[in-house]
């Protein structure tokens, strides 16, 4: 048995590794190897349907921190259930690697490995609730197949953990009973029971209105700051890691197109996937201005429109003078401005005179990371 699958941290599962010299598969662990909680080296995924071969995961490489909220988002079948099915080895990967705490999953023993399960919470879309048992028994289930019998120990975790996720007095009450988003509460405190260190999250509010998504992933937050987890999440929603996450990673077709901290990605996408991914969050041009662009300046009046992107790098606010510099001509005409992660970003619709199709200086400034005249409109006769 590997002691350190119990310890949070390479180090002090090497501390006990002393103790049992019969057992080898943690390195001493370096700074960075102590700060990364999960990494994924190389791994590809093949599943074989009598003669048929489909790759659902291609040299995936991704270093995950401890204490971080990571998201993988993609499109349907971009591969992303199967990579987060790797991490607790629910699937196993046909090459590469998966370090959770500086151990390779891949070579563990059964009973090593379940003991990794233990120290892994995972949530699921559909919440996987025993309808026939009540929300205390449900609960009761993880620990008591750990072979924990401990009823007093068994009911003061299950009190505590409905007290964290805003249950208290549903302990008897059956699944049935409960809402989409109490259930997923349920859920998520399940996950918690033998007090793991990294949660996974397979399309955890998928299933939700948005406003009970906002009160889940409000939720999640507020654990990963109180207990210290490690929280990877996978969706096809970008505005549910625009919300809770730290970094991302973009899957397409079995690839991570793209990756790093949100705002980046939000600002500045470089993945024809992602902008396809952030396209619900974007405004599109209100129908009334579209029936009016033309593609060419008109007479004397025609109004050219243009659309300024804010990229978000090195800036914290939008200074109104940055607006007043475009001139007193310019008539705002959508705005779609957010603040992710400290940054400032989005886009801004506005006129201007046409003036031959030349922009003033002001339009080119260094906050606006993209300039496009989109077209022209006409003054109305």
């Amino acid at each position: 048995m590997n002691p350190a699958l119990y310890f949070e941290s390479p180090a002090e599962g090497l501390a006990e590794l002393a103790l049992t010299p019969d057992v080898a598969g943690v390195a001493e662990p370096d700074d960075e190897t102590a700060r990364v909680h999960v990494a994924i080296r190389g791994v590809n995924k093949t599943y074989t349907t009598g003669t048929v071969q489909v790759e659902a995961l291609k040299n995936i490489n991704l270093t995950i921190g401890r204490g971080e909220i990571f998201g993988i988002i993609g499109r349907s079948g971009a591969g992303k259930s199967s990579l987060i099915r790797t991490l607790n080895r629910l699937e196993d990967v046909s090459s590469g690697q998966i370090l959770v705490n500086n151990i390779d999953v891949g070579s563990l023993r059964e009973r090593d490995l379940v003991i990794l399960r233990r120290k892994v919470g995972m949530i699921f879309q559909h919440f996987n609730l025993l309808h026939s048992k009540t929300v205390f028994e449900n609960l009761a289930l993880p620990m008591k197949a750990a072979g924990i019998r401990d009823k007093a120990a068994i009911k003061q975790r299950i009190d505590e953990l409905l007290s964290l996720v805003g249950l208290e007095g549903k302990a008897e009450v059956y699944p049935s009973r409960l809402s989409g988003g109490q259930k997923q509460r349920v859920g998520i405190a399940r996950a918690l029971m033998l007090q793991p260190k990294l949660l996974l999250c397979d399309e955890a509010t998928s299933a939700l209105d948005p406003e009970t998504t906002h009160s889940i992933l409000g939720l999640l937050k507020d654990i990963r700051d109180k207990l210290g987890l490690t929280i990877i999440l996978i969706t096809h929603e970008m505005s549910v890691i625009s919300e809770i996450c730290d970094r991302v990673a973009v899957l397409e077709q079995g690839e991570v197109v793209e990756s790093g901290p949100v705002w980046k990605i939000f600002s500045q996408p470089r993945h024809e996937a992602t902008r396809a991914l952030l396209a619900p969050l974007r405004k599109g041009l209100p129908d009334e201005l579209l029936t009016k662009l033309n593609t060419e300046p008109g007479p004397v009046g025609t109004r050219a429109v243009v659309r300024l992107t804010l990229a978000g790098s090195g800036q914290e606010e939008l200074p109104l003078h940055l607006l007043g510099n475009l001139g007193t001509d310019t008539k705002l005409l959508q705005s779609d401005i957010e603040y992710v992660q400290g940054h400032v970003m989005g886009r801004l619709l506005v006129s201007v005179p046409a003036n031959d199709g030349h922009l003033p200086d002001a339009f080119r400034a260094p906050a606006f990371s993209n300039t496009e005249v989109l077209g022209y409109v006409t003054p109305s006769a």
